[in-house]
């Protein structure tokens, strides 16, 4: 069962199912959701039209640890190497953006580009975790959104500008059992219907497991944490009013838009 969080029309957080295509979800091929009013949710005996409710970030994460040049393609078209362990840095949570948000970029940047992510969610504190039982703290996962402000990555080497500014990381629409997730899950992304990036999850240089134990030598994870594991090629820059769609095999569709003040 893929769960969303979301706000009822009272005004009250829940937590609920993400119905499947059998029950009013399609997908469009530029990755749009047609049907009820996007999707529907249940919680209970009652049915939402996700036009009714808010969704919200499927967690709240303390932090954001996101890889860098995590495929070769993007490596190649970055001009740069394929790394011999994972690059890590990090986003806090003011980066965090929901499903169907209005983003708005930093102002006066001449480059902020989309980077399309499989994100994993984590279930439970964590440090010192093996490859081989990586998978059991692993909640589930999402879709992401690392946007990246190039004016400013190329110019400091911690990119806190870069990446960590306000709404930096958009997330959802929703929790997807690891198990519903195929291991070669299609990654798409689509900006105004015109499909951008296309690769998998099989083409990552490090895997999910090979990730959470790196990371966990190094520091704790906590429960609702989000490891963003990487974009494949074809980043490229977004202007104001762009409409973004990223999809990935299992989990479903993650939309927002974004804005230029």
């Amino acid at each position: 069962m893929r769960e969303v969080r979301f706000r009822d029309p009272a005004g009250t957080i829940r937590t609920g199912e993400w119905l499947d295509d059998s029950e009013g979800e399609r997908e469009r091929s530029d990755g749009s959701d047609i049907g009820d009013a996007g999707g529907r949710v249940r919680f209970g005996d009652r049915i939402y039209s996700t036009g009714e409710i808010d969704v919200l970030p499927p967690c709240e994460p303390g932090k954001i640890v996101c890889i860098g040049r995590n495929y070769a393609d993007h490596a190649a078209e970055r001009d740069s190497e394929i790394p011999d362990r994972p690059l890590l840095f990090l986003k806090g949570p003011n980066a965090v953006a929901s499903h169907e948000s209005t983003i708005e970029l930093p102002a006066g940047k001449e480059r902020i580009e989309h980077e399309a992510e499989l994100g994993v969610v984590i279930g439970e504190q964590c440090r010192n975790v093996s490859e081989d039982d990586a998978m059991t703290v692993v909640a589930g996962f999402t879709c992401g959104n690392d946007l990246s402000n190039r004016d400013d990555q190329r110019v400091e080497q911690n990119w806190v500008r870069g990446k960590a500014f306000d709404n930096a990381a958009p997330l959802g629409p929703v929790l997807a059992p690891p198990e519903e997730v195929p291991a070669d899950a299609a990654i798409r992304l689509w900006v105004n219907g015109e499909l951008r990036q296309d690769g998998s999850q099989s083409d990552l240089i490090f895997s999910i497991p090979e990730l959470i134990a790196e990371i966990t030598t190094h520091l704790t994870l906590e429960a609702g944490d989000v490891i963003l594991t990487g974009t494949p090629e074809g980043v490229g820059p977004l202007v104001d009013g762009d409409e973004i769609g990223i999809a990935i095999e299992g989990v479903g569709t993650l939309r927002h838009s974004v804005r230029v003040p």
